[in-house]
């Protein structure tokens, strides 16, 4: 490797935003879990909650997704595994919501915000810190060992 080449970095931002991206799934996530049928009532905008939907398991599920990306900020490089799973974790949870649950409560500036701005958006920051894990693992796969 010559010298004039940068050395890949792992910003502190990006562990930050993992952290982030973790806490703010949890807690959506215990939002569905804890508080389903008030939640879903409010999702739907009307005063009755629809009696089809279960929220407990979308909320179980992405309470492990949350806390598992919570977990991957302390060893990105390492966990970069853990990235993937949250990826794939709020990709499945972007399907479920918009196919489980807008059927039975319809679109509107409640259903569209959750699913663009707490399931879909938070897959752009999780590629990019996805690829710089990867990125820096393999520059640290290539330099030499000091014996």
């Amino acid at each position: 490797m010559d010298n004039t080449s940068l050395t890949p970095m792992f910003p502190m931002p990006m562990r930050g935003l993992l952290l982030l991206t973790g806490m703010y799934t949890f807690a959506w996530s215990a939002f569905f879990r804890y508080f389903g049928e008030d939640l879903l009532r409010w999702l739907s905008m009307e005063t009755t909650a629809p009696v089809a939907l279960s929220a407990t398991a979308l909320g179980s599920f992405g309470m492990l997704v949350g806390f598992l990306v919570f977990l991957s900020a302390f060893y990105p490089i390492s966990w970069y595994y853990l990235i993937v799973v949250g990826l794939v974790g709020k990709f499945v949870l972007a399907v479920w919501f918009a196919f489980g649950f807008i059927p039975e409560l319809g679109w509107n500036k409640r259903t569209i915000f959750h699913l663009a701005f707490t399931e879909l958006l938070w897959l752009i920051p999780l590629v990019t810190i996805y690829l710089r894990a990867i990125k820096v693992r393999s520059y640290i796969k290539a330099l030499p060992e000091d014996k």
